[in-house]
């Protein structure tokens, strides 16, 4: 009886189970097909941050939101004659504003961790003391009349973001006179929100000292208004950082805290000493945006405000996100060496148990969000992988049926792990780090592969 050659069906389907190209083709697919709970992982570590946040903020506003300190201003209101669309003359108050000569301002920075629910609110008290002094306004190098000043209006105010923040009596004292401060700034000119002191203008030189004692919430900065600014904090936070526009000259951070001085001259920001109406910028832009004052920031196109923010030593939520961007690497780099086995094996390995094991690759990041939500980060990454190792390893064994090649895969994905680990902690040396990882990767891949016959893989 003659062989029956096989049917053009059964080649086909022959070349289906042995094809490396189908395979790889196959891998592939898959690969896209995990993007798919990897994007939805994404999004739920945006979301619980976003939780978070919004409980940070729901308590800030109970406390005291981000604090922005800038002034004292001296303001001297004036009568403005001007004409209405008709041609009618008219008058109305306009004001001229006066920054001071020099201002010194010493505080300490108090903090206290909050908690709503699992999540941890940074608050602070922090002590002001500042001084500084006003020289007599002169009113004609602005093109005013004296005539036209009501002196007895003029007035002092300070800027302060949340009012909700001021625990104490401001006191405010000018020539060794305590001032009546009320809340509140007659003009909104420079400052949006604050208090202001009335002030009576009959000296050549005012001497100021005010006390302020300020809640807020992770941040405070300060506004350069005098002709030098210098602003010298102490905290016992360890985990500061220096924000907006201008660096401290000194500072010193050690694991009892941290001092800071800034030294601010009027030739480092873009508003002069003295000026009529919104003359820091436009009105239009003359208030507050959300928990800063933009007067200046934002009138100036560039933000002159500084200080301190108290940051939390680890965000959890920020080291998950930067962690999940190596997700698809890693499902890539699991798919590859679990493909490699399969060719060492000579052993099919089905498309769904590749599945199964992305998908375990895609529940570490579950676990690694909700554990640290909990425990240190790097507690969560270590549960987490012992938990997925165990739950891959336990598998795959079945799959091979083979203790050594389990053992192989499973220390590769040890491996990656504490590769992707490292490149966690070294945030500045991570592309470096990653680019050397990812060569070591290939030219092993090669050299283990180097005398597998492709055309013959499965054979």
């Amino acid at each position: 009886m003659e062989n029956q050659q096989p049917s053009l069906f059964d080649r086909f389907n022959a070349w289906l189970r042995t094809s490396v190209l189908l395979k790889l083709i196959v891998i592939g697919i898959l690969v896209l097909l995990l993007l798919i709970p990897a994007n939805m992982l994404s999004s739920l570590i945006y979301e619980r941050e976003a939780t978070r946040n919004t409980a940070t903020a729901e308590v800030s506003s109970k406390w005291g939101n981000q604090q922005c300190v800038g002034g004292p201003v001296l303001t001297l209101p004036y009568q403005e004659n001007y004409q209405d669309a008709k041609g009618n003359k008219l008058q109305r108050t306009a004001f001229a504003h006066f920054l001071p000569e020099d201002l010194q301002i010493d505080g300490n920075i108090q903090p206290e961790k909050r908690y709503r629910g699992i999540y941890v609110v940074i608050l602070y008290n922090s002590r002001l003391t500042m001084s500084g002094r006003f020289k007599k306004p002169d009113v004609e190098s602005l093109g005013l009349q004296p005539s036209d000043i009501q002196w007895n209006k003029a007035f002092l105010s300070l800027g302060i973001t949340d009012l909700k923040g001021i625990k104490d009596t401001i006191q405010w004292q000018v020539n060794g006179q305590s001032l009546l401060v009320n809340p509140g700034i007659p003009s909104n000119d420079i400052l949006a929100s604050g208090v202001s002191a009335p002030l009576q203008i009959n000296q050549d030189s005012y001497e100021f000292k005010c006390e302020l004692n300020l809640n807020g919430s992770t941040q405070l900065s300060f506004l350069p208004f005098g002709k030098k600014t210098t602003v010298s904090i102490r905290s016992p936070w360890e985990s500061p950082s220096f924000v907006g526009n201008f660096l401290p000259d000194t500072r010193s951070i050690t694991k009892d805290g941290f001092k800071a001085t800034w030294q601010v001259l009027q030739y480092n920001r873009n508003f002069p000493q003295q000026g009529l109406g919104a003359f820091i910028g436009s009105e239009e832009a003359s208030v507050f945006a959300e928990n800063t004052i933009t007067s200046v920031a934002q009138n100036t196109k560039t933000d002159a405000s500084f200080g301190v923010k108290l940051l939390l030593p680890v965000d959890e939520y920020q080291k998950t996100i930067r962690s999940t961007k190596y997700n698809v690497m890693f499902i890539l780099i699991t798919f590859i060496a679990f493909f490699f086995v399969e060719i060492l094996n000579k052993k099919r390995i089905h498309p769904i148990q590749y599945l199964l094991v992305g998908f375990a690759v895609c529940l570490f990041y579950l676990l690694l969000l909700s554990i640290s939500e909990h425990l240190s980060f790097n507690w969560a990454y270590l549960i987490g992988c012992v938990v997925i190792l165990s739950l891959v390893t336990f598998y795959v064994k079945h799959v091979f049926q083979n203790t050594k090649l389990t053992l192989l895969f499973s220390g590769i994905l040890a491996l990656l792990y504490g590769f992707f680990y490292s490149l966690l902690q070294l945030e500045d040396y991570s592309l470096l780090l990653g680019s050397a990882g990812l060569v070591l990767i290939l030219g092993a891949v090669m050299y283990l592969t180097r005398h597998i016959n492709w055309y013959k893989a499965y054979e």
